[in-house]
């Protein structure tokens, strides 16, 4: 008998119940799981999660513990068929001098995965399950009926420690179901805190300087998941992980801590140096990182007064008439007087350049000592005077503008610079484009981004100075990507985004911060 429980199978007749409902995946790619029963009349289902397929899993085991009859008490245990520890003999060292004792009645218990892959019901004795981490018994068999007249009483069994008790053979005593033992409980450790690749350790003192190291590691984390950089950001950054650094590294005597604490910051200095190249404020004895070709915020401001003052003054409506009032503004602006050469207007991609001539002497917004034709065909060696009446200073020597005598050719070769760019010239780029791509350039931060503080620019603003429709606008815009002018261009009802690109930061006037 010692022998049959220890390590014989089980009887095949009298064998416990037991099935298994899993939930399975799919495959790759897909958040689809596969639900299984290994009883044969159960069909398998699909789910399109997870989550409902654990709960399909387990409504669908609880339909079987409903439907399945009491546990039987003359039923073996139906974990000998797996081989568990407890029934499996022990072949690493001398049999056991006792078998493993099965006792108390025989009970439907479940045991689920930690995981939530597999819920097993099984019949079992009610040691096995107190045994098995996790098991929960269901139900629980009732104690075997007393032998019927004339079947011999099977012999009175031992009792005390070492006498063998099996679960087919049951008494109505001690039918008191045996606690399950408890699952040991995970104990789950806080994340560590990392700073870079540096972990932080939980006892560092004192706190406030834990909490620096801690608040850093978020922060850096944080900039890493910026849509844009902010390099005076990162510099500030830099130069509080040094300080924190060091404070480390005395605290800890650990040398290689002053050693990252150093490297900070020198990355701090390298990287608030390369902000102070892009936004142009750099020392006086160095180049700044964009040699623009306007190199002072007061020039940035007298380009932007020209523009808006052409778009309260302009006698003609119309892109193109508003771009050649621009440059002529620009050759008259100090004395109201000024040269020009026929290439200075048909080079702007006017229509028809002659018929805007005629209009704007017509109108006597402009003055000419000849005929349209004859500045047409006028070359650098014999250029045409012209006079813009409006911009003649009064007599007391005031104009529209306040800039002085040297500054006005800085400022229209700026302009000059922009609306003959190369690329807008190869391209054939209309008048209207041209005077877009000088709009974008005074409009723009210090890193090239449209608008203020990179923001874009509210579309009727822009309307004052570009006067089109938003669907020629749009295709302004996408010309001047075509260009390499603009880059992330997003044109929406209200705002136009995006910035302008490297080739053409050196000619733009970035607005104050």
């Amino acid at each position: 008998m010692t022998q049959a429980a220890a390590g014989s199978p089980p009887d095949e007749r009298l064998s416990g119940h037991r099935w298994m409902v899993r939930v399975d995946p799919v495959g790759r790619g897909s958040t689809e799981v596969r639900v299984s029963c290994d009883r044969p009349a159960c069909a398998e289902q699909r789910l399109h999660s997870a989550a409902a397929g654990r709960a399909a899993a387990v409504a669908h085991l609880k339909a079987h513990l409903r439907a399945t009859p009491a546990p039987r008490a003359d039923a073996y245990c139906a974990c000998r068929a797996d081989g568990c520890r407890p029934h499996a003999a022990d072949t690493r060292r001398q049999a056991r001098t006792a078998p493993w004792r099965c006792g108390g009645p025989v009970v439907m218990t479940v045991i689920t995965d930690r995981s939530g892959r597999w819920w097993q019901a099984l019949e079992c004795c009610s040691r096995c399950a107190a045994d098995t981490p996790g098991a929960q018994v269901v139900a629980t068999s009732r104690p075997s009926a007393p032998p019927a007249p004339g079947r011999p009483t099977p012999p009175a069994q031992r009792t005390g420690p070492a006498a063998p008790r099996f679960s087919d053979r049951q008494t109505t005593a001690g039918t008191a179901v045996p606690a399950p033992r408890a699952v040991p409980a995970r104990r789950s450790r806080p994340p560590e805190q990392r700073v870079g690749r540096r972990v932080i350790p939980r006892d560092l003192r004192p706190t406030s300087l834990r909490d620096e190291l801690v608040e850093l590691g978020d922060l850096f984390r944080a900039y890493q998941n910026r849509a844009e950089p902010d390099l005076a950001m990162l510099a500030d950054l830099q130069e509080r992980k040094a300080r924190a650094f060091l404070t480390w590294s005395d605290v800890s005597c650990d040398v290689v801590l002053r050693l990252e604490a150093r490297r900070a910051e020198q990355a701090a200095a390298v990287i608030r140096r390369q902000h102070q190249h892009r936004t142009g404020c750099v020392p006086d004895d160095e180049e700044p990182g964009v040699a623009r070709l306007l190199t002072v915020s007061t020039q940035w401001e007298y380009a932007r007064s020209v523009l808006a003052h052409v778009a309260d003054h302009t006698p003609l409506p119309g892109a193109e008439a508003r771009l050649l009032v621009l440059m002529l503004t620009l050759r008259t602006a100090h004395s109201g007087t000024g040269n020009l050469v026929g290439q200075d207007v048909t080079g702007l991609g006017l229509t028809d350049p002659g018929d805007l001539l005629e209009k704007l002497t017509g109108c006597g917004w402009l003055d000419i000592p000849g005929t349209v034709g004859d500045l047409l065909a006028s070359r650098p060696e014999s250029a045409t005077p012209i006079t813009v009446p409006s911009l003649v200073p009064d007599g007391s020597g005031r104009g529209p503008f306040t800039f002085g005598r040297k500054m006005r050719p800085k400022l229209s070769g700026w302009a000059q610079r922009v609306v003959s760019d190369k690329k807008l010239s190869k391209k054939k780029a209309p008048a209207a484009t041209r005077l877009l791509a000088v709009t974008l350039a005074a409009w723009t931060d210090h890193v090239g981004r449209l608008g203020p503080g990179g923001q874009g620019i509210d579309l009727n603003a822009l309307a004052t100075r570009v006067p089109v429709d938003s669907g020629e606008l749009r295709d302004l815009v996408d010309r001047l990507t075509a260009a390499d002018w603009l880059d992330d261009a997003v044109l929406t009802d209200t705002r136009l985004t995006g910035r302008l690109t490297e080739r053409v930061l050196p000619l733009t006037c970035p607005l104050p911060d």
